[in-house]
């Protein structure tokens, strides 16, 4: 999980509508891929048609896409297709980028300094299916508060936010954050509740169809085991559901952009 990094007002709407992806103020992604690039981090692969970029035609390209602010702070958007050969940051080792390129390694912890001599903490990984390295500040990492019912300590929230692997110490159930999955962390549950803070109130958000533990595969009978405390947090993730009024995500958009326009 990360903070949202991005307002829908912000999105780039011609870029989006230029591959595809948008119909006027209509988008063409899924709830989950639009989230994913708000909070900074990149959609599932998608397959983008009838492109022309830069005066290029391309039929069809499979690429994830990010968002990225510019320096006149308008909000840009960014296509990762697949890389031929993979590029490592100059801060990694050798040994750290073979590492993360062969599975070995599933992140690396760094700290750098920018350009004024700022010191940065930054988790490295790399995307397998874009053959390309991921790199996101730890700063604008955001662990949840509780997961599937059972709250997270200080020290497991740094954890987290450092890369590590988390066990909720009631059921033992395992997450663990990744910038190259759209939902932002990977777990040992197929269904996960977590609660996080937004706007200074706790929203309980429902994960599906997770992608297991770096380097394991899913037990089939531990993963079915949903203790009492998933069963109270589902409960009051459906709550949460009913007193939110629904609409779909390109009427979202739309609403969102009139307003800032008539502001």
């Amino acid at each position: 999980m990360i903070r949202q990094v991005y307002s829908l007002q912000q999105l780039p709407m011609e870029e989006l509508q230029q591959i595809g992806l948008a119909e006027g103020r209509n988008l063409r992604l899924d709830h989950d891929d639009l989230d994913a690039l708000l909070a900074g981090r990149r959609t599932d692969m998608l397959r983008l048609e009838g492109l022309v970029l830069d005066d290029l035609k391309i039929e069809q390209l499979d690429a994830k896409l990010s968002l990225e602010r510019k320096e006149d702070s308008t909000v840009g958007l960014l296509l990762h297709p697949i890389r031929r050969e993979p590029a490592a940051p100059e801060y990694l080792t050798r040994d750290e980028a073979e590492g993360l390129e062969k599975g070995d390694t599933v992140n690396v912890l760094k700290k750098i300094y920018d350009g004024e001599g700022h010191e940065r903490e930054v988790l490295v990984e790399f995307d397998r299916d874009t053959n390309e390295f991921v790199v996101s500040d730890t700063e604008n990492i955001e662990a949840p508060e509780e997961i599937n019912g059972m709250p997270l300590t200080a020290e497991q929230k740094e954890k987290f936010r450092k890369g590590k692997e988390v066990q909720a110490d009631e059921d033992g159930t395992a997450i663990q954050y990744a910038a190259t999955e759209k939902q932002g962390m990977r777990s040992d549950k197929l269904h996960l509740i977590a609660s996080i803070v937004i706007d200074g109130g706790i929203s309980y958000v429902f994960y599906k169809a997770m992608h297991a533990l770096w380097g394991q595969r899913y037990d089939k009978d531990q993963t079915n085991e949903l203790g009492k405390k998933y069963s109270e947090a589902f409960q009051k993730f459906q709550q949460q559901q009913v007193q939110t009024t629904m609409r779909p995500v390109a009427e979202e958009v739309h609403e969102e952009i009139d307003n800032s326009i008539s502001r």
